[in-house]
C-alpha cells in the first residue's frame, strides 16, 4: 500500500498540470497514470513526485514530453480486422441506406491518435460510395488531446511499417509513395477535419452517423467514462452507431446505449438522455435544483430547435457561434473549424452583417427581418429571409441573438416568373393599344374616304342628269 503522502504528492502534481499546463489528467485511472509517470521520471533519473514537479516548473517543454509519454498512441490501419470487416459489411451499408442520395454523412473518430483509424473509415466509405460520391457527401472529424499525434494525422504520411496491414490494392488506390513514406490521397484527405478535443470537458460534435472511440475509454475512471458516454449519446443521430475497442465495455449508469454486436463492440442509442445527463455535459452550469417542469421545457425547446425545418443559429455577445441545428449545418456546410471563427466571418454572418449593423442591433435590441437576401455560391444563387431576434435571460439581460433563415428561392422564382408574365402582359396590352389606335385611325380614314366617295357619287349623278337634260 502506498503511503498517504505519496498519493498527496501525486495529486499535487496532477493539480499543477491541470491549473498551469492546461493538461487535465485527473479523470484517468491512477494505477495507469502512475506507471506512465514512473517511466518518464526514470528517463530523467527522478525518483520523487515532488522533484518531478519542480522539474516541470523549470522546464517549459516537459509538459509536452510528458503528454507524449502518457498518451501512448497504439493504432494501425484496420486494427482488429474482423471488426472492420463487420463494420464494412453491416454498419456502413445501413448508414448509407438510411440517407437520401445527396444527404451528407458525418463521422467522428474520437481519440484518433496519428490518424490511421480515421483514414480507415474514409476508405470504407469511399469503397462503399465511390470516391466522387464520398468527396461530395462524407465529412469526418478526427479529434485527440495529443497535438503531436494530430499533426501527423493532418499530414497523413505514414512509413512503410505503418501501412503494412493494408491490402496491396487499397495501398495502391489510396496512397502515393513519397520520400517521407506513403501519403494518403490528397482529395480525400481534405474531407477530414482534425482538432484538439478533450472528451471529458469539451462540447461533443453533433448529428454524427458513426462515432468511433477505440481503446480510449478504458484509461478513464468510471465517472469520466459515464460523462464521455453521455456526450457520445448527445453527438449521435438517433440511428447512429458507436464503435468501441475490443477491450472496452460500457459503464454508463443508465442503458443509454443498446448492443448491436458484442464481439465487435458496436452499439446504437438506447434510452433517451435525461436532464441530469444533459447537464452533466457542462456540469459548471448545473443548477442545484431543477424542477420536473423545467426538465420538460428544456427538452421541448431543444427538440424544437434541432428539428426545425428552417436553419437556426445562435450567436453570443462575443460574436461566436454557440448553436446550429442540422438544417443550418447542411445549408451553410458548417464544419468543426468554423466554430472557432468569428460569426461575422461565416457565410450566414456575412449575409446578415452586410444588411444590418450588428452593433446597432445589440443597442436597439429589436427584432430585424431581412427579406430576399441574395446569396451566390459555386452551386448557384439562393434567396434567403433572415429573421434576427434578441435572446434575453430571465433577468432581461441580453445573452445574444438567434437567427432563423428561410430559403425563399422558390418564392423568389415564382415572383420573378410573375414579374416576367406581368411584363409580357403589359407588352401585349401596349400592342393591343397600339393596334386599337391604328384601327381607330383606319376607321377615321375610312369614314373620310366614304364621305369623299359619296360626294363624288353625287357629282357623277349631277353630271349625268345635266347630260340627259341637254339631250
Amino acid at each position: 500500500m502506498k503511503p498517504p503522502e505519496l498519493d498527496r504528492d501525486f495529486e499535487a502534481l496532477l493539480d499543477y498540470l491541470k491549473c498551469n499546463q492546461g493538461c487535465d489528467l485527473t479523470g484517468y485511472k491512477r494505477p495507469t497514470l502512475m506507471r506512465r509517470f514512473s517511466c518518464r521520471m526514470q528517463q530523467l533519473h527522478i525518483e520523487r513526485y515532488q522533484d518531478y514537479l519542480q522539474y516541470l516548473q523549470s522546464h517549459s517543454q516537459e509538459g509536452m514530453a510528458l503528454l507524449d509519454s502518457i498518451l501512448i498512441n497504439v493504432t494501425s490501419f484496420f486494427r482488429d480486422r474482423e471488426a472492420w470487416d463487420y463494420l464494412a459489411s453491416e454498419i456502413v451499408p445501413k448508414i448509407i441506406a438510411s440517407k437520401q442520395p445527396d444527404e451528407p454523412i458525418r463521422v467522428w473518430s474520437a481519440g484518433c491518435a496519428s490518424g490511421q483509424e480515421v483514414y480507415s473509415l474514409l476508405i470504407l466509405f469511399a469503397e462503399a460510395l465511390g470516391i466522387e460520391s464520398c468527396l461530395q457527401r462524407v465529412q469526418l472529424y478526427a479529434t485527440d488531446v495529443d497535438k503531436v499525434a494530430l499533426q501527423q494525422a493532418r499530414q497523413a504520411v505514414y512509413r512503410a511499417n505503418e501501412v503494412k496491414g493494408l491490402a496491396p490494392d487499397l495501398l495502391k488506390k489510396y496512397f502515393e509513395p513519397t520520400e517521407q513514406g506513403y501519403a494518403f490521397d490528397r482529395r480525400l484527405r481534405r474531407r477530414v477535419i482534425c482538432g484538439c478535443h478533450n472528451l471529458a470537458e469539451d462540447a461533443p460534435m453533433s448529428k454524427i452517423d458513426l462515432l468511433t472511440c477505440r481503446n480510449t475509454l478504458m484509461y478513464f475512471n468510471p465517472d469520466i467514462q459515464a460523462s464521455v458516454l453521455v456526450r457520445f449519446h448527445f453527438a449521435l443521430k438517433n440511428n447512429g452507431f458507436l464503435f468501441l475497442g475490443k477491450h472496452e465495455t460500457l459503464t454508463a449508469r443508465r442503458p443509454i446505449f443498446m448492443l448491436v454486436n458484442i464481439k465487435h463492440r458496436i452499439y446504437a442509442k438506447g434510452l433517451h438522455l435525461g436532464l441530469g445527463d444533459r447537464l452533466s455535459i457542462n456540469p459548471k452550469s448545473r443548477p442545484k435544483e431543477v424542477s420536473d417542469s423545467l426538465v420538460s421545457q428544456l427538452c421541448f425547446w431543444q427538440a424544437a430547435f434541432e428539428t426545425s425545418p428552417f436553419a437556426q443559429l445562435s450567436v453570443d455577445l462575443n460574436n461566436r457561434l454557440v448553436a446550429a441545428n442540422e438544417r443550418a449545418n447542411f445549408l451553410f456546410r458548417l464544419t468543426l473549424s468554423d466554430w472557432s471563427l468569428p460569426f461575422s466571418e461565416l457565410a450566414p454572418g456575412k449575409l446578415a452583417s452586410s444588411h444590418v449593423a450588428i452593433g446597432k442591433f445589440y443597442c436597439d435590441r429589436r427584432p430585424v427581418n431581412l427579406k430576399n437576401i441574395k446569396w451566390t455560391t459555386s452551386e448557384g444563387t439562393k434567396y434567403l429571409d433572415i429573421f434576427i431576434a434578441p435572446v434575453f435571460s430571465t433577468n432581461n439581460n441580453l445573452l445574444g441573438v438567434n437567427l432563423t433563415i428561410i430559403d425563399a428561392s422558390d418564392r423568389q422564382q415564382l415572383v420573378e416568373k410573375l414579374e416576367y408574365k406581368y411584363s409580357e402582359l403589359v407588352r401585349v396590352l401596349e400592342t393591343c393599344q397600339e393596334t386599337k389606335t391604328a384601327l381607330e385611325t383606319t376607321r377615321i380614314e375610312l369614314e373620310e374616304t366614304h364621305k369623299e366617295l359619296e360626294a363624288l357619287h353625287q357629282e357623277i349623278q349631277f353630271i349625268e342628269r345635266d347630260r340627259q337634260f341637254r339631250n
